[in-house]
């Protein structure tokens, strides 16, 4: 009954599909043979043949096989069964100075909870008490625990190694890191990229095509056939219905996009968008935003260069006005006067100017801070430390100026290392044959000093937060296919623009909007992964189609009997039937392969990349 209430539905709306298929042919089998057993006499001499045993081997052939399929496709969904076995059922909770152990849907924000050595943490929060290693990988990748001491945010999911933790929660539910990633797989794992559309287009097609190639085949058959033609006609037509179900090509995509992002999430490299996982193995530019993806996004200050009045007051000033800013630079300074023991004075009157700089009032004076632009517009005279700046650029330091009343006060200077990995992740997207840009706001001189540590050639510069979209649109204009990697939140207009954004998270604060693409740890390595993981699959995607579709045009000419004034042999409904349905099964077991896909890091990686078309399409 399912093939016949699906088939009805599909031929009332003019869709035919698999099921359409397969209630045509036992329709046949089944009917024609009632017809032969009660009124044999209808039929030409020795054509009156009954087909009941290939309607029900037909069936149960199909059946079958979507049985076998279910299994396999099963295997797909691991990693959301992997990700939801994660979730702790209970937590410690202390209540009136006592650890009491509760259902984990009991636990609110601002409870304090225990985790003693070898437990998982039940939800997101921070430390208050205790000491101890945190194994991370669920959502990182990384396999080494990570230090947690006070203040430090914890991951529900994650697991305690070897001390006792007391901490508050601050995410509980539906709100954890844990709950959002698997929202995030299953919502990728249903989406349509775009080649599956094509295939549905081309599905559409097919299956009437199909339907009149049988209709061909029955009336060349019962025209021109030998005797009995109308058994021969019978049988070729029913043969072609069932060889030619698509149901292989529906799972072509759907199985290798659900086992490509489910490995992915393993590897801390998270989907937002089935799409994303095929578009960016299309990609042939990748621009990096600099601080926080390329280096740490931890300046620190490394020298202050004084021009008019007292080193530690102008530092404290300084000081001041930086702390009423986000950006790290103004944390790096903040920081490095209180390393001096400075104390900082109030402030009002705060003003900030992105990509330019920032002002406000300090023991009744006029401090502002910013880079040459900002103070170029202020009307400030930098030649005094013109050249001390261009010294500082070159070795990869940013510099900046500090102006009091509208008289230069200082030179100031950060730096920003390189991340862990940097390097050696630009080097496997560069042999891959990628095109690799750097994107910021720095000066040239710095930001190309930068880019010279870190193997890169094209430098896009002194561009402000409200011009990293327009610069990507540029390179897309110019025909590149652009993938930017940024932070996820001050970068979303450059993410949403290019045709993959890929956004730098944390573990513990996802940018889940930003971009299609979320890296879980800031490594650059998982760009590399992203991207081999995105090219493997589409291959594999593209495999599933030459097999389906190979093997229908292959198939389809032997079950209308071309064999037969040669050999004299019919392809049996039968074994139409239960070919139709290996088909299937094989598509599902070829994307399944995905699931040994490994991470790769350094020069590794690069092969990884070029070599990703390992997968083959088809068995030896």
């Amino acid at each position: 009954m399912r093939f016949f209430r699906s088939g009805y539905t599909e031929l009332r709306h003019a869709n035919p599909g698999m099921n359409s298929l397969v209630m045509i042919g036992t329709s046949a089998a089944y009917f024609y043979s009632v017809a032969a057993l009660l009124v044999p006499g209808f039929f030409p001499a020795g054509t009156a043949e009954s087909y009941f045993e290939v309607a029900a081997v037909i069936v149960t052939l199909i059946l079958l096989g979507r049985y076998f399929e279910h299994v396999a496709k099963g295997r797909t969904s691991e990693a959301i069964k992997k990700l939801l076995q994660l979730q702790a059922k209970t937590a410690r909770v202390i209540r009136d100075g006592e650890a009491v152990e509760v259902p984990i849907e009991a636990v609110v924000p601002g409870d304090r909870i225990q985790v003693r050595p070898g437990e998982r943490v039940p939800v997101d929060g921070v430390v208050e008490e205790g000491q101890s290693y945190v194994d991370e990988s669920m959502i990182s990748g990384e396999p080494v625990p990570v230090a947690k001491q006070k203040d430090a945010e914890l991951v529900g999911g994650t697991i305690n190694k070897n001390g006792s933790l007391t901490f508050r929660a601050t995410r509980v539910g539906a709100d954890t890191v844990l709950a959002q990633i698997i929202r995030m797989v299953e919502s990728a794992q249903a989406d349509k990229p775009p080649i599956q559309a094509l295939a549905d287009k081309i599905a559409g097609i097919f299956v009437p095509i199909v339907i009149v190639l049988a209709i061909l085949t029955f009336i060349t058959w019962f025209s021109f056939g030998p005797e009995p033609a109308l058994s021969f006609a019978f049988v070729t037509t029913v043969s072609v219905l069932l060889i030619a179900c698509p149901c292989a090509m529906g799972l072509a995509t759907p199985t290798a996009i659900m086992v490509g992002t489910g490995k992915g999430a393993e590897m801390g490299v998270l989907f937002r968008k089935g799409a994303a996982l095929e578009t960016l193995s299309r990609m042939d530019t990748i621009v990096l935003d600099k601080t926080g993806t390329l280096t740490r996004g931890q300046p620190e200050l490394t020298d202050f260069i004084l021009v008019e009045g007292r080193e530690d007051e102008v530092l404290a000033w300084v000081a001041a006005v930086e702390t009423e800013s986000e950006h790290p630079i103004g944390e790096a300074i903040v920081k490095g006067a209180r390393d001096r023991g400075l104390t900082l004075p109030a402030t009002s009157e705060f003003q900030a100017e992105p990509g330019y700089g920032i002002q406000a009032q300090v023991a009744g004076r006029r401090v502002n801070v910013g880079a040459d632009r900002y103070m170029r517009r202020l009307g400030i005279d930098l030649a005094s430390v013109a050249d001390s700046a261009v010294s500082l650029a070159e070795k990869a330091k940013s510099p900046l100026y500090v102006a009091v009343d509208g008289r230069l006060a200082a030179l100031i200077a950060v730096a920003d290392p390189l991340k862990d990995g940097s390097m050696e992740a630009i080097a496997a997207l560069k042999a891959s044959g990628l095109s690799v840009a750097m994107l910021t706001g720095d000066n040239r001189a710095t930001a190309e000093a930068i880019a010279l540590q870190a193997g890169i050639e094209r430098v896009l510069a002194e561009v402000l937060p409200d011009q990293k979209a327009a610069e990507v649109k540029r390179l897309q204009e110019e025909g590149a296919r652009v993938a930017f990697v940024g932070d996820g939140i001050n970068d979303a207009p450059a993410l949403a623009q290019a045709d993959v954004g890929i956004a730098i998270g944390t573990g513990t604060d996802i940018a889940i909007e930003a971009g299609d693409v979320v890296l879980m740890r800031g490594d650059l390595r998982g760009i590399v992964d992203a991207a081999a993981l995105s090219q493997r699959t589409r291959k594999t995607i593209l495999g599933n189609f030459v097999w389906a579709y190979g093997y229908n045009l292959a198939l389809i000419p032997v079950a209308a009997g071309v064999l037969f004034p040669f050999t004299g042999y019919l392809l049996n409904p039968m074994l139409a039937a239960g070919a139709m349905s290996l088909s299937s099964v094989f598509v599902v077991t070829n994307s399944l392969r995905l699931g040994r896909f490994k991470s790769n890091s350094g020069d590794s990686a690069a092969s990884n990349i070029s070599e990703s078309g390992a997968a083959q399409a088809s068995v030896s």
